[in-house]
């Protein structure tokens, strides 16, 4: 890239900063805004709308010339401050030198990859999740970034669903809990801060709900279950501060999010207060043509202006159209106005007018290797991974396993360090991801050998290889090994056979757990099963260390392996701790933030799922019951569900009181001991039933929930405030209330082995 003269530098400083000395204070954020916007020309209005994919949209030398004009709001994709310096220093040199922001899809971790998003929520722990947030700002900031399209909070109760991975599971308070969490945490004090990132909360909205799992599909929903299950962590995350909101790809009801006033101007600005900026997805105001509601790229541009869309992403539509559409009268500039007001909002909120090199820095100041190793954050990756594991059986006390003797690790996930860091892996750097065989080795040095074999491919299905390798990733997703597939399979029994115990890494290469990744089956490739029932065949103990993005099909697992450890996509640090966790370095405290469906058919399968009239009771009889004949009805592992090396004991639930009145609370209370031989965390979960109201209500939903480090044999009591936010609900006419009568209280480890108790609200 060409330097630029110190002449053009020079002049665009003293131009910025003359045109900076006909505005108001810096300090007045509303009049400073109003003044810049009195003098823009309608050219440079529509220039801040919109949002440039850098290196897609157009190449680099075009968008250092359409910065210099003021065309150009932002940037997304490049991520490093060498590349974003000389676009910022463009930007300064036009009329009015309004700064560009830079964002990025830091979705799980920048440079160091953190567990994907289900990962993060099996924690069940806000700190360590906060952990992840603040590393990944930190990160982000030091590379020239100011944005991220994160966090996602889409509630997702089918798995079929390829984004299933990004989210945190089926339940709205987990995933609201995370969402405020996540924003707090990206923004940290303070947004203007120099190590803090704007959070825009993805996919607003109900994007998780698409038709049928399948991606990018409608969405058709009452308006109670909307408010009730799938708008809140939405609603958490602008409470929480975030600055920006990317709109989702799908309809609502018939009308696509990006042409949706009433949720984009009625709900999200009018009812829930939203001051900040949204942005449209990829490409989304186009496809308004392909959805059907707009006739041309003019009707598009104008009817997600007028609905609220202030930037478009992967814009030429607001470039080409606005124009026209306002010197025709079908957009006023008043509209324009309150779209720049917001994206200029969020800039000054992001400290770029007091300091537009604020995360940059200077150019003396660039590290001289962006992805060396000083900059990542192992300890911490390590110590949130650990957490996001999540034990599924344990027969026998097959694990932790001994230090000791000869262990074969098969199965093609055992040594892939692109699938350790899972979709959406930001700046990660796949050679720097400790692999799970990697983590053995170091585990085991000196103390016992390890034995490895790939023994399948991930799929033999070279349509699938074709598509999974078709996605837009710097490297093939998945690469073949030519051996026939028996030849493998006989390498890595000859392995088994050899050793005490035989570890397999099977599930799904991260692609297969991605956007417009969704999927007709939730089955462990036929590849991989054949793996699998050969060292069943052996005879030596199994145990199964799955990588996956969403809940599989585990009932073979379940029947024939010794141990099940979920691992999700484990980041950068995945491979030390799985290793911790197989071996009793650290003992598992992961619980499941999404519902595991014992087949496809099942599917939608979560546990706070709405009364029935015929409900199936476990034991008696199933005809005429609300059930699926051929196989037990229920999930084949629950929400909330998790195994621990230790054993934890709960006592009766106590109430402080056998009435509440509002505006009181009352107390719930139980004692949780540690009955084994292990130091252990358990996660103690608050679920409430209301037993009768003016509509039907779930059997239960989670309302808090604590995690408890408790040492071997201590016993510690936890208690839970009730109140009126815990029994409010939307009714048949969207009020929310909390309606007079019996309410059950549950809390348990899991959310179906609970203890009880009740209570009247009068």
């Amino acid at each position: 890239m060409k330097r630029l003269p110190v002449f053009g530098l020079l002049a665009g400083f003293f131009m910025h900063a003359a045109i900076a000395a006909e505005s108001p204070a810096l300090d007045d954020k509303q009049a400073f805004i109003d003044s810049l916007i009195e003098r823009m020309t309608l050219e440079e209005k529509i220039g801040q709308l919109r949002l440039i994919s850098i290196g897609a949209d157009m190449p680099q030398p075009k968008i250092l010339e359409e910065l210099q004009a003021g065309h150009i709001g932002g940037t997304f994709n490049s991520v490093t401050r060498h590349d974003n310096r000389p676009m910022q220093e463009a930007a300064r040199r036009s009329r009015l030198g309004i700064p560009i922001f830079f964002a990025y899809d830091v979705v799980h971790g920048h440079r160091t990859i953190f567990p994907i998003g289900l990962g993060l929520a099996s924690s069940w722990n806000l700190p360590t999740i906060a952990r992840s947030g603040r590393v990944a700002a930190i990160e982000a900031s030091a590379d020239g970034l100011d944005m991220t399209f994160a966090p996602t909070v889409d509630i997702s109760r089918d798995p079929r669903w390829g984004r299933t991975s990004e989210g945190f599971g089926e339940d709205p308070y987990l995933v609201s809990e995370i969402a405020r969490t996540m924003v707090k945490a990206y923004q940290g004090e303070s947004v203007a801060a120099p190590d803090s990132i704007m959070a825009s909360v993805k996919h607003f909205a109900l994007y998780g709900a698409v038709e049928g799992g399948r991606d990018y599909n409608v969405v058709d929903m009452s308006p109670m279950r909307m408010h009730q299950d799938f708008l809140p962590p939405y609603r958490a995350a602008v409470e929480a501060g975030a600055g920006g909101v990317m709109v989702a790809l799908n309809a609502i009801n018939g009308v696509p999010a990006s042409a949706n006033s009433w949720l984009l101007r009625d709900l999200l600005r009018r009812d829930w207060g939203f001051r900040g900026m949204t942005v449209s997805d990829h490409g989304a105001i186009s496809e308004l043509l392909r959805h059907g509601v707009a006739q041309d790229g003019r009707e598009a541009a104008r009817l997600a202006l007028k609905a609220g869309i202030d930037m478009s992403m992967a814009d030429s539509l607001y470039r080409d159209e606005l124009p026209g559409l306002v010197r025709d009268g079908e957009v006023e500039i008043g509209e324009i106005d309150a779209a720049v007001r917001e994206v200029l909002g969020a800039k000054y909120d992001m400290g770029l007018f007091h300091d537009p090199l604020r995360r940059i820095g200077a150019a003396a100041d660039d590290p001289q290797d962006v992805d060396a190793e000083s900059r990542l954050h192992r300890a911490e990756a390590r110590a949130v991974a650990r957490e996001s594991l999540v034990l599924l059986e344990n027969r026998a006390q097959t694990l932790p396993l001994k230090k000791s003797g000869t262990i074969a690790l098969v199965g093609p996930l055992a040594d892939s360090p692109l699938d350790m860091l899972g979709s959406w892996s930001a700046a990660g750097v796949a050679a720097q991801a400790v692999t799970l065989r990697q983590g053995l080795t170091a585990a085991l040095a000196g103390k016992a050998t390890l034995l490895h074999a790939r023994g399948a491919n991930i799929t033999d299905d070279p349509h699938l290889v074709e598509y999974l390798n078709f996605l837009n990733w710097d490297t093939p997703e998945v690469v073949q090994d030519p051996r026939p597939a028996a030849q493998m399979i006989a390498e890595a029994v000859a392995a088994a056979e050899r050793a005490d115990v035989v570890i397999a890494a099977v599930g799904e290469s991260r692609g297969m757990s991605h956007e417009s990744s969704s999927r007709t089956s939730l089955q462990i490739p036929p590849s991989q099963q054949a793996l699998l029932r050969a060292l069943k065949a052996t005879g030596k103990p199994l145990v199964l260390v799955l990588m996956n993005g969403r809940p599989l099909e585990l009932g073979w697992a379940k029947a024939n392996a010794d141990a099940i450890l979920e691992t999700w996509f484990s980041g950068t640090e995945g491979g030390h701790a799985i290793a911790d966790v197989l071996f009793g370095d650290y003992n598992p405290s992961g619980k499941l933030p999404i519902s595991f469906p014992r087949s496809v058919g099942q599917i939608p399968t979560y546990y706070n799922h709405l009364r029935v009239g015929r409900p199936y009771v476990e034991g008696k009889p199933g005809n005429y019951t609300s059930q699926y004949f051929e196989e037990p009805t229920g999930p084949l592992y629950p929400f909330g569900y998790g195994l621990s090396y230790t054993d934890f004991e709960l006592s009766h639930v106590s109430l402080s009181s056998a009435e509440l009145r509002l505006p009181g609370t009352l107390q719930a209370s139980v004692k949780v001991k540690n009955s084994g031989s292990r130091d252990g965390a358990a996660v103690v979960q608050l679920y409430i039933r209301d037993q009768v109201a003016s509509v039907i209500r779930p059997v239960k939903e989670l309302k808090a929930f604590r995690k408890v480090m408790l040492k071997a044999g201590e016993e510690r009591e936890v208690r839970f405030d009730i109140g009126e936010k815990d029994l409010r609900f939307f009714n048949a006419q969207l009020r929310q209330v909390a309606e007079p009568g019996e309410f059950e209280v549950q809390i348990g480890l899991d959310s179906q082995q609970v203890r009880s108790a009740a209570f009247i609200l009068r």
